[in-house]
């Protein structure tokens, strides 16, 4: 993640957010008023998102100093400080709420992939994300994958070939999706199908795929999957996997376990802002 990146969304939340300006703070704030915030985990997390803080403020008034305690991938406990500003106390109250909207989305999702990834630890299995985030946040959202010790599927459909359900109804049959699919994205693409069953497999495998992506099957199922394919291509369970499943998946012996939850229903973690005085 770039600076700018982070500048962007600093800038469009605040405008979002402030408008044409803040009447609670600058009604009950005189101008000249300092003092420092203090920016404190509620609840146990690994934290993401902490180079919002001075995009934030940086864009309210330079004059605010930001001193980052920690860094992203760091597990804290409650009452951990993550970081103080300090400087003019209005920019530091404007800036609060956008502030701690960034930090407790991207550390929920943060915390939540790390959860699972320590679930599956005694297996050689990645766990990935997928495209199921909001619009204009897929790369923070997937940064925050990243810094939950989880890894990126693709970031878009520019990035690789996942041929799915209705791709394969449209082609008349995994074969003739993943031949045509071959003929036109070039040898240096990664092609993968997605399959509902072992029959499916079974086409797919002589059509020559780069991997499989093994849909909403049983582990009993999928177990038998992987032993098919193994060897010949890459593995990946996805489809109605909560937490509670995640140790029976691992265990089949697949290479990725994708989730699309961690983006799209990770719960935000509890993050404050403690006014300190001067």
């Amino acid at each position: 993640m770039t600076p700018w990146m982070w500048r962007r969304l600093a800038q469009t939340a605040l405008e979002e957010d402030v408008g044409f300006g803040d009447l609670t703070t600058d009604a009950t704030v005189p101008p000249g008023q300092t003092g420092s915030l203090a920016l404190v985990a509620r609840e146990p997390l690994v934290v993401a998102g902490l180079p919002v803080v001075p995009a934030v403020y940086e864009a309210l008034d330079p004059a605010v100093r930001v001193d980052l305690l920690v860094a992203d991938g760091t597990r804290l406990g409650r009452g951990d400080v993550l970081a103080r500003v300090r400087g003019p106390a209005r920019a530091l109250l404007t800036g609060e709420r956008v502030t701690l909207n960034v930090l407790q989305w991207l550390s929920g999702i943060a915390t939540a992939t790390r959860a699972v990834v320590d679930a599956v630890a005694e297996w050689d299995v990645d766990v990935l994300d997928t495209r199921k985030t909001r619009p204009g946040w897929r790369a923070f959202e997937k940064y925050a994958v990243r810094v939950g010790g989880g890894k990126n599927h693709r970031f878009g459909l520019d990035h690789a070939v996942l041929i799915k359900d209705n791709h394969i109804a449209a082609a008349g049959g995994v074969a003739e999706a993943i031949r045509r699919a071959r003929r036109a994205a070039g040898p240096t693409v990664f092609v993968e199908v997605e399959v509902d069953n072992l029959e499916q497999l079974e086409e797919a495998l002589t059509a020559g795929p780069d991997g499989v992506l093994l849909d909403n099957m049983d582990p009993a199922t999928l177990q038998e999957a992987v032993r098919r394919a193994q060897g010949r291509v890459w593995t990946e369970a996805s489809g109605g996997i909560r937490p509670e499943s995640v140790r029976d998946v691992a265990r089949t012996g697949v290479n990725a376990i994708s989730l699309g939850w961690l983006t799209h229903s990770a719960p935000a973690v509890d993050i404050g802002a403690d006014w300190e005085a001067p």
